[in-house]
């Protein structure tokens, strides 16, 4: 079993390019991001470089966070600032060979802020580089109140609509067990256009050996399934990462 360090939460004590060495020194086996749009993505590049890890993905920008953005996508008469997010996103992912873009919805509901975020997803997948899967991620509304892309099935039937193999599900086990409750028969359900898998303990989005989940059973089930790519360790660890990582050692036995 292979994980993925979530520098969004982890390591965060260290600068990003020194992240990423220690996530190489405790073991992880690939490395992924929110927003890295303030390093420059030569150290980003370096450091990639220097410990072999690949980057899993990052996200779009999430628009003015002060005025409470959370996302563009799915914003009506924001469109230019959508795009303009996406080509950045994209730019940036290549910089860094970044395999996945999670394309952030934002704050918004009803049929105006759907035919938004679709059309802003179909400019994404007709430009997407070569090389880079689009994402996106239904999130609980006890940790983003107000999302748009509020379940699993909601971002399926999108994805689904859109038709387009460049566009997959960003699996959140511990958003689909807030908001869901089955982890695994969601994963069954919607497998075939899953692009990738994070998780971290419920309720408090803690050390996922800590909280409701049996982590050791849902991972284990899902790299069983065949699944192979680095699953995304995104949990707060509460404390310097390095003295939280047991779970790490006891999930790869």
């Amino acid at each position: 079993m292979k994980f993925s360090a979530n520098l969004g939460f982890l390591f965060t004590e260290h600068a990003l390019q020194d992240a990423i060495r220690a996530s190489a020194k405790a073991g992880f086996a690939a490395v992924e991001c929110h927003w890295p749009y303030d390093v420059p993505p030569q150290a980003v590049r370096d450091a990639l470089t220097d410990t072999g890890l690949p980057m899993l993905g990052l996200n779009s920008r999430r628009g003015d966070v002060s005025a409470g953005d959370n996302g563009l996508l799915a914003l009506p008469g924001r469109e230019d600032e959508a795009r303009a997010s996406i080509l950045d996103a994209f730019d940036y992912a290549q910089e860094v060979s970044a395999r996945a873009v999670h394309l952030m919805a934002g704050n918004a509901s009803g049929s105006d802020a759907r035919q938004a975020f679709v059309r802003n997803l179909e400019f994404a997948v007709s430009r997407v580089p070569d090389g880079v899967t689009c994402l996106i991620e239904p999130l609980n509304a006890f940790d983003a109140p107000g999302y748009f892309l509020r379940d699993t099935q909601l971002a399926a039937d999108t994805i689904h609509e859109l038709g387009s193999d460049r566009l997959k599900l960003m699996f959140d086990c511990y958003h689909v067990a807030r908001t869901e409750g089955d982890i695994l028969s969601c994963f069954d359900k919607h497998r075939e256009i899953v692009g990738h898998v994070q998780f971290a303990g419920v309720p408090d989005r803690g050390r996922p050996d800590q909280g409701t989940v049996d982590y050791a059973s849902i991972l284990g089930s899902i790299v069983s399934s065949g699944w192979t790519t680095p699953l995304g360790a995104e949990y707060k660890p509460g404390a310097p990462t390095e003295t939280t990582l047991g779970w790490m050692a006891a999930y790869t036995q």
